[in-house]
This record gives structure tokens, sequence and C-alpha cells, in this order.
């Protein structure tokens, strides 16, 4: 009776261990299937976005979904050699402000970082709490203020002009984490390299930068693509001229009327250069993430 008591039982604990495998095995089917569908609903627009890009706009407005029936690249060509789309120059706009923004983001936001993480006085915290309300005020709400101060300081319609507010306000996220990256390094790095007369700026750059180096890709990436994508502030301060990518594409919408075939057409051209900068410093991204997580 023992043995045929243990033998139940066994099969007991048998059927239920196959029950759990078979329900968990029916649930991550699923979780698959929706993260497939998840990912293809990401995919898809890009797809529609670029054979779309190879159709003429008739054939566009007669069939938005469907593919091309004779694809040509009559868009990207035309949109090259259009001087009024002026794509070519509103992406050197583009990239001369992104990338001296970005320089600026990063060196202000790690010697920054690195002082409030490090040295100990009165105000460490008010600023550091002044920084992050940064992140707290809602930009648009601003916009007339410093369209204002610009004017009066003779600051509209430069080269420069985008530099001061894409630097203000990516500055605040971008703080955080230096500083709170630089709080997880560990103080007997610096405290051995003063032993051998290594100065504060010295330890700062030659030491702490190198090990930073993580986050602060993260960080660069990050704002390359805010300093890129930016409307709101290149709309109001700067004139045609110096117009960026995301104003160029204005000039595809009509009153009555816009060429969409054309449009994504130079929004993939546009793109290009943002997507091949995350595709190439992925894994950065990563690390810094990861680093960021644990050290923070």
């Amino acid at each position: 009776m023992v043995k045929e008591k243990d033998t139940l039982e066994t099969l007991a604990v048998k059927n239920e261990s196959t029950g759990q495998k078979v329900a968990n095995g029916i649930l991550g089917f699923f979780m698959n299937v929706l993260m497939l569908v998840f990912s293809l609903s990401c995919i898809f627009p890009l797809v529609w976005m670029f054979y779309s890009s190879l159709k003429k706009k008739r054939e566009f407005n007669a069939d938005i979904i469907g593919l091309p029936k004779v694809p040509t690249l009559d868009n990207y060509i035309r949109i090259m050699i259009n001087p009024d789309y002026r794509i070519g120059y509103s992406m050197w706009n583009s990239t001369r402000t992104t990338i001296l923004s970005v320089l600026l983001i990063i060196i202000c936001a790690f010697i920054v970082g690195y002082i409030l993480a490090r040295c100990s006085f009165k105000l460490n915290r008010p600023l550091y709490i002044m920084f992050l309300m940064g992140m707290l005020i809602p930009v648009h709400s601003l916009m007339v203020p410093i369209y204002i101060i610009f004017s009066n300081a003779h600051l509209l319609n430069k080269w420069y002009t985008l530099l001061l507010p894409y630097l203000c306000f990516n500055l605040p996220v971008s703080l955080f984490l230096v500083e709170g990256y630089v709080k997880g390094i560990p103080t007997a790095l610096e405290e051995a390299a003063a032993i051998d007369g290594c100065s504060f700026s010295k330890s700062m750059f030659s030491i702490i930068l190198p090990i930073c180096r993580p986050i602060l890709i993260t960080v660069a990436i990050i704002n390359v693509f805010g300093c890129w994508n930016e409307f709101s502030f290149a709309l109001i301060l700067n004139s045609q001229a110096y117009q960026t990518v995301p104003l160029a594409l204005k000039n595809f919408t009509g009153q009555f009327t816009s060429d969409y075939p054309k449009m994504m057409a130079a929004m993939l051209i546009t793109m290009a250069p943002v997507v091949v900068f995350y595709f190439a410093f992925s894994k950065q991204i990563i690390k810094g993430m990861v680093a960021g997580a644990v050290k923070g």
C-alpha cells in the first residue's frame, strides 16, 4: 500500500511538472508572437516610407499602401538637384549645429558633473537641484521669452544661434547621467594620483575622463538625436538661410496639397546619417546604460 501511494504521488508530481512546462511553453509562444507583432509595427513604417518614396505622386494618391508598380528614383534625384528644397544645405546646417552642440554638452556635463560629484561645498546640492529643475520645465513654455532675449541681444539668424538653447535644455539630463556615473567611481584612484603629485585638473581629465567614456558616448548619442530632430527653436530663432533638416521637410507641404513621395524620400535621406551613427555606436549605448544603472 505504501509503494502504491508513493507511486501515485510521483505520478501526480510528474503530471504537475508536465502541465507546468506546457503552460510555460504556451505562454512563451504567445509572448514571442506579441513581441514579433510589436517589432513589425515598428519596422513597417520605415518599409512603407521606403517603397512609397519609389512611387510617383499620382500613384501614391491612388494607392497609399500598395507596392509601386514601376519603382523609380526620380524623387531622390529631384530632391538633390532642386535648389528650392535645400536638402544638402539643411543637412550641413544640422550637422554643424549638432556636432558643436554635442561637444559643448559633453564638456559642460563632464566638468560640472565631476565637480558636483567630488567637491563638497555649501551650494553643491542647491546647484544640483537647480540643474535638475531644467528637466521639469516645459521647453515650449519658454519659447517666447527666449525669442525676446535673443532678439534684444541680436543673436537671431546666426549660424551659432541654436547652440545656446540646445546646450541649456539638454544639459540637465546629461549632467544627471554623468554625475551619477562619477559617484560610482572609487575616490581611491584620485587619492592615489594626488599622492603621486597629480593636480585636480590633471586627475579629472587624465584618470576620470577615460573611465567615463561609456556614459559620455551614451550622452553624445542621446543628444545627437535630440539636436538633429529639434524643430521648435530652429523655427523661431533662425531664418531660412540657416534652416535645419526638420524645417527643410516643410518645403514638401503646401497649403492645399503635399508631395508625400518626395517628403518620404527626403526623410529617408535625412535619417540616414543618424541611423548609421546609431548602429555604429549601439554597443556603446548598451554599455553606457548598463554602467550607469549599476553605478548610478
